[in-house]
């Protein structure tokens, strides 16, 4: 972690950022070439802490830092939101309390027995071992799985077996492939964003949450600032607008529009919109770089 952190008190700012097509340039839009350089000089600023929100594991998490030299971050939370861990000296250290808060909505069960209540469903092709977790089941489906009725058919089935789960499904355009990621009621991208805040001692007014997917709608449409980057699909866009709406937290979801600085809004153009637009101070942190 980064020396010469400021507390929360002193306005210690929290970036929790998705990695895939949000921080990485991975999708089939442009790269702002400026917008990685100022991302990564907003992320070395004393007062700025990163955390990257990711359904990747730390594994892949450290593949991505090496290939996209984006900065290691203070936090991660990985595996959509069932993992977390506080990174320190280059050591990541995992966090066992929030891993054990959201098992029990599994009622003790594990991924392999979760499997076997809904295998045979159709449309449900389980993903590498790699891709797995202790609190963690993932799935490919095809682009157009019916999904309400697939979605609800789950459902039934884990509530007859008293397992509390939370289904997220999300559309990987870039690979034409739907996902679904099936976790501990208790554990989302926006539960785990809520948990460190209140663990590290920060702040919901100082947090600035980034996503482009339905995986990340959770995030990005709760209590906390979000930004949904500008190479998000029309889909998600509407999604995430209504969720934001229905929730009663509209003013806390900035969609990224681009024309900002020079940069398009895709990707890191798009975080660092975002978060200028809630605290725009930190313009000044990164605003001569790269220009």
């Amino acid at each position: 972690m980064k020396g010469g952190k400021m507390s929360a008190r002193d306005g210690a700012i929290l970036i929790c950022t998705d990695l895939d097509r949000t921080l990485l340039p991975n999708g089939s839009q442009p790269e702002s070439t400026s917008a990685r350089p100022r991302f990564r000089a907003l992320a070395a600023h004393p007062e700025v802490r990163v955390a990257y929100v990711t359904g990747r594991h730390h594994a892949l998490v450290d593949q991505a830092i090496a290939e996209f030299k984006i900065p290691v971050p203070d936090y991660l939370i990985g595996d959509v939101g069932t993992s977390i861990y506080r990174v320190e000296d280059d050591t990541w250290l995992p966090q066992h309390d929030w891993q054990q808060q959201i098992a029990a909505s599994w009622g003790g069960r594990d991924g392999q027995t979760l499997h076997r209540m809904i295998a045979d469903i159709e449309g449900l092709l389980l993903q590498e071992p790699a891709k797995q977790g202790p609190c963690k089941l993932s799935y490919y489906t095809p682009e157009d799985w019916d999904r309400p009725t697939r979605l609800a058919e789950i459902e039934a089935r884990f509530v007859h077996e008293g397992v509390a789960a939370n289904l997220i499904w999300s559309l990987d355009e870039h690979a034409g492939t739907g996902l679904l990621d099936v976790l501990p009621a208790a554990a989302s991208k926006l539960t785990a964003v809520q948990w460190l805040v209140e663990h590290e001692g920060l702040t919901a007014e100082h947090t600035v949450c980034a996503g482009d997917s339905g995986n990340d709608l959770a995030m990005l449409t709760g209590p906390i600032n979000a930004v949904l980057v500008a190479n998000a699909t029309p889909d998600v866009r509407a999604d995430a607008a209504g969720l934001a709406e229905a929730a009663g937290y509209p003013d806390r979801l900035y969609q990224a529009k681009g024309d900002f600085y020079g940069m398009n809004g895709y990707y890191a153009a798009g975080i660092l919109e975002g978060v200028a637009h809630y605290l725009p101070e930190t313009c000044n942190i990164w605003e001569d770089v790269a220009r």
